[in-house]
């Protein structure tokens, strides 16, 4: 495989779990629910149909393409909440590490590998959602993508 297509899709992996860590970790209200909470699924719904549609417009997308990118949308909502788990309170969780006289690297440590667990179960399926995307790409797509990332630039908001 050539050194640029590595290059790519470990960029769009990158920008999957970017965006995928937003979702899960953002302050915004625009983001979240209220007051800092996690998202409803309907906001989470209308959160990628904002970002499918501001990708889709900017690289101007195909229907076949776009739902590509719905793909990736929902495998990295799938994978974030693997990475969830059965946690409600994460804060707390974290807290509870230091809330003796002693650090609970057990604990840590059993944190560490349940969520490295639902990496590793969920990455093949999103790897495979940005592959086939970018595989849809015409070559000035794929061209347009790269010069995205390398340029740094945010699909919302300000370069």
């Amino acid at each position: 495989m050539k050194t640029w297509i590595k290059r790519s899709l470990a960029g769009l992996l990158g920008v999957g779990i970017v965006v995928g860590g937003l979702a899960a970790c953002g302050h915004r209200d625009e983001g979240h629910g209220r007051h800092g909470m996690s998202m409803s699924s309907e906001d989470e719904t209308r959160l990628q149909g904002k970002f499918v549609e501001k990708i889709s417009k900017e690289l101007e997308l195909t229907a076949p393409q776009k739902q590509h990118l719905v793909t990736i949308a929902e495998r990295l909502r799938e994978q974030r909440k693997a990475l969830i788990g059965s946690t409600t309170d994460p804060r707390a969780e974290l807290q509870a590490l230091v809330a003796s006289a002693r650090f609970d690297r057990a604990r840590a440590l059993a944190i560490v590998e349940e969520k490295t667990q639902a990496m590793r179960g969920k990455s093949p399926e999103v790897i495979a959602a940005m592959a086939d995307f970018f595989d849809s790409l015409s070559p000035a797509q794929q061209q347009e993508l790269r010069e995205h990332l390398q340029n740094r630039h945010r699909w919302f908001g300000r370069s």
